[in-house]
């Protein structure tokens, strides 16, 4: 039987109290406005992983070897978006105040309100880096606070918020960027340039929290999300600026959010020859992080 681990890890480097690393995969999708399917993404993402050679030749080391725990998947208060971040914010905390590098897997953006209020509850003095083709900056959507489409709404209220990537957004967010005189990286601005990393690092305090919705990317490289936008940045842009990132910065945690599995991703067995390439792409960026953050 396949483990049911990120990277199918032998026991000995996916145990829970010597891992670095914990998986917690958080298949929430409730306000979608789209395509619907987010919640399939993290067990479509672990199930891909199992596919990776497990030897990064960038960084020339097989970061598994830090230890990469999976826990099971979190449903806790499901029921409402409220009770889902009160919920996942208790999670959050518990995993934080253990020191290890905490990722989430979306599950829709929404997600990242639990992750940060539980992040919140231990450390107070960090930014949250938010790369997004969407501002997500509409005060309410479809009769919610907690929609997806609120996401960096809620966070700006609490917390120091930079935006990278946005190329979508209502007349109601451009005015509220206006008002509020936010500073926003948009696509169109950075993509092909190159001061433009280093701007973003520079206006980030020394901790980090990191949420990467993976509409973040051109859908020419991950097509599978819920709400695609063409113009995204590219693969090998990507990972030069979280590699600076990484490099500059403390990562206190990271969620991988609005993953949204075709059909196709979710119903091919997993070990396969050509594995799908949306999830298989979420999955060889998740462990490219893991080993930016975990090798010298």
């Amino acid at each position: 039987m396949i483990s049911n681990n990120f990277g199918d890890i032998e026991r000995k480097f996916s145990d829970f109290k010597k891992s670095r690393v914990i998986i917690l995969p958080v298949p929430y999708e409730a306000t979608t406005t789209y395509k619907k399917g987010t919640k399939e993404g993290p067990k479509a993402i672990i199930d891909a992983s199992q596919n990776m050679e497990l030897y990064d030749e960038e960084t020339n080391c097989e970061p598994y070897k830090v230890g990469i725990h999976t826990l099971i998947e979190f449903k806790e208060g499901f029921d409402s978006p409220q009770k889902m971040i009160e919920a996942l914010a208790d999670k959050a905390q518990g995993l934080f105040s253990l020191g290890k590098l905490v990722i989430a897997l979306g599950g829709e953006h929404t997600v990242t309100l639990g992750m940060v209020e539980g992040l919140g509850k231990k450390e107070k003095d960090f930014s949250i880096l938010i790369l997004d083709a969407h501002a997500d900056l509409r005060n309410s959507y479809e009769k919610t606070k907690y929609s997806h489409a609120c996401v960096s709404r809620r966070l700006i209220e609490k917390n120091r918020i930079v935006q990278v990537g946005i190329r979508s957004l209502s007349q109601e967010e451009a005015d509220f960027i206006k008002e509020k005189n936010l500073k926003p990286f948009y696509a169109k601005d950075i993509i092909g340039k190159k001061d433009w990393m280093k701007e973003v690092i520079s206006r980030l305090s020394d901790k980090v929290y990191l949420s990467l919705d993976l509409d973040f990317l051109d859908p020419s490289i991950i097509p599978a999300v819920g709400t695609p936008e063409p113009g995204g940045l590219g693969w090998y842009e990507t990972l030069k600026f979280l590699r600076l990132l990484t490099k500059e910065k403390k990562i206190l945690g990271i969620d991988v959010v609005e993953l949204c599995p075709t059909p196709l991703d979710i119903s091919v067995p997993i070990r396969v020859s050509n594995p799908c390439p949306s999830v298989f792409t979420a999955a060889k960026l998740i462990y490219k992080l893991i080993a930016y953050l975990t090798t010298p």
